[in-house]
């Protein structure tokens, strides 16, 4: 298992991090799993003895049972790993039960802690974007937690480009604890990640965690086009999180991923993760699993290397249309593009034409 130090923090994640949006069966995540406590641990043991040192969970999952599990499963070994967590969602039906108010934050971060059996969280992530509360705020109830030493680091999820460079920015001129990380989707099925959050992320010199890099089992291997998945998968017009971006384009990267999978004799999963492990700005994928099967095979990943064939391949099964103002900056600003925004455009270079404003 590689190491990867996340952000410009001091902090060192584990490549791969285990998720536990399939821990409790509680309300809408049902559908994703159910696993309790005695098979909670068990799937712990597994992780912890690959490497594993990075679990991530949220107050949201499941009402607050999945932090409730984590919490019996870490008991113990609190100590060797990085636990993240995170607020924003409904956790009751009050006016103030909702949000990053100070009110919220603060008050879901101390019950956090109770379900979690801990005195503090690794990493306090910002769930979702809040547009009616300041951010002065929201920067200033994360800065009062990580300096009562309740929380260690703080970051964001599920922000775009504008909102998570506006917090930051709140962030530095009020002297407040700075982010170090966004959690974001990003995978083969839909790489939208790549017009701001990954630039943002070289730029800023932010830490990329990634959920569900497999698009929700869309990756796994067994939705083929003109083939009805295995009993219990669902079906491709009822996917709602997160939506396909595009269904042909979806079918067409499954058929390269399985190619190279049964030439590796691997699972197709294990390829669109190494996939995303070898990406810019990407320091760790965020998988969880239903199984102990599922689990070992997607941990397989973490020692899989692609060759450069491999990944061209991938890479231009699921690339995406590029769209403006990207479009633009490669047909008439190719020569002045840096790291950030290069990592975006350079495989469109050469696909349009460059314009000489000039003359």
């Amino acid at each position: 298992m590689e190491y990867r130090q996340l952000g410009r923090s001091g902090l060192k994640v584990s490549s791969m991090a285990f998720g536990t949006a399939t821990f409790g069966g509680v309300g809408a995540l049902s559908k994703w799993g159910a696993t309790d406590d005695q098979e909670a641990r068990r799937l712990l043991d597994i992780c912890i003895d690959a490497g594993i040192n990075t679990v991530d969970t949220a107050n949201a999952y499941s009402n607050g049972r999945a932090e409730e599990i984590l919490g019996v499963a870490i008991e113990g070994r609190r100590k060797d790993l990085v636990v993240a967590t995170k607020v924003r969602f409904p956790m009751g039906s009050g006016p103030n039960d909702e949000g990053l108010s100070r009110h919220h934050i603060i008050a879901e971060c101390e019950a956090s802690l109770r379900r979690l059996r801990t005195d503090y969280i690794d990493l306090y992530q910002l769930h979702e974007w809040d547009g009616l509360t300041p951010l002065e705020e929201t920067m200033e109830a994360l800065d009062t937690l990580v300096r009562s030493g309740k929380v260690r680091y703080v970051g964001a999820s599920n922000f775009s480009g504008w909102q998570l460079m506006k917090a930051m920015e709140t962030a530095r001129s009020n002297r407040f604890v700075p982010l170090i990380s966004q959690q974001i989707y990003y995978s083969l099925e839909s790489r939208d990640a790549e017009y701001e959050l990954i630039p943002v992320t070289i730029d800023q010199g932010l830490g990329v965690l990634v959920w569900s890099p497999l698009a929700g089992g869309l990756l796994s291997g067994k939705y083929r086009r003109g083939k009805t998945p295995e009993e219990g998968g669902r079906h491709l017009n009822d996917w709602h999180e997160p939506p396909i971006s595009d269904q042909e384009r979806l079918y067409d990267t499954v058929e390269i991923l399985i190619s190279i999978a049964e030439t590796r004799g691997v699972a197709p999963a294990q390829i669109a993760l190494a996939w995303l492990l070898g990406r810019p700005g990407v320091t760790s994928v965020i998988f969880g699993s239903r199984t102990e099967d599922q689990l070992r095979r997607n941990l397989g990943a973490a020692e899989l290397v692609l060759s450069a064939e491999e990944r061209q391949q991938l890479d231009e099964v699921s690339l995406q249309r590029l769209i403006y103002p990207y479009w633009h900056q490669r047909d008439s600003a190719a020569k002045r593009l840096g790291a950030p925004e290069l990592s975006l455009i350079r495989p469109y270079l050469g696909r349009g034409r460059a314009v000489d404003l000039s003359k």
